[in-house]
């Protein structure tokens, strides 16, 4: 991976024209973690552009040229994250996209909130965690709903992985309600 500068908004929106401009297909694009979170305003930066997509299969190999060439030309890093990379997806996350806009064919949403928010906390670092808190106190994520997703997937939790810890999981909820609560929310 070439070392690139972080992305702003401003670099986030730029990917988005260009790509909807130069990729001919249509299809969806779903937005990961702190893609969103800068993109909605409520961080400066993101390291990487985090992406999920869903084109022709036909098409894909044109999508992954347009987006390496972006890559280079825009000096942006793009990478292909889901949080099902991660953590099982709770029931009825694809109902959860968030749609941001269409840029040529693509339809761009920000994907399931819930989601992303389960696969910062599984991985457990104290950035994931502040980018929860601040979905949670900016409203776009309701803490009842988000426990009772973890309490969903924590059975599930690595059954199919050998990456996934049940505990590892547990205790970094428990740090997360921990923080939420020191930041004047309720658990």
């Amino acid at each position: 991976m070439t070392l690139r500068s972080p992305a702003n908004q401003g670099d986030i929106q730029r990917f988005l024209r260009r790509l909807g401009d130069e990729f001919r297909g249509a299809g969806r694009l779903y937005l990961v973690g702190g893609t969103t979170l800068v993109l909605e305003g409520y961080r400066q930066q993101t390291i990487d552009l985090d992406i999920v997509f869903d084109v022709n299969p036909a098409e894909a190999d044109e999508f992954v040229r347009v987006v390496r060439e972006l890559k280079d030309r825009l000096n942006v890093n793009v990478e292909e994250a889901s949080p099902a990379d991660f953590i099982p997806l709770p029931a009825g996350y694809a109902e959860r996209h968030v749609y941001v806009g269409r840029f040529g064919r693509l339809d761009v949403f920000h994907f399931d909130l819930y989601s992303v928010a389960l696969s910062k906390i599984e991985r457990g670092r104290e950035g994931d965690y502040a980018d929860v808190v601040t979905l949670l106190r900016n409203g776009r994520l309701e803490w009842s709903r988000l426990e009772d997703y973890y309490r969903e997937i924590l059975p599930q939790m690595g059954r199919r992985s050998l990456k996934q810890d049940p505990e590892e999981f547990e205790l970094n909820f428990r740090a997360l309600a921990e923080q939420w609560r020191a930041a004047g929310g309720q658990t």
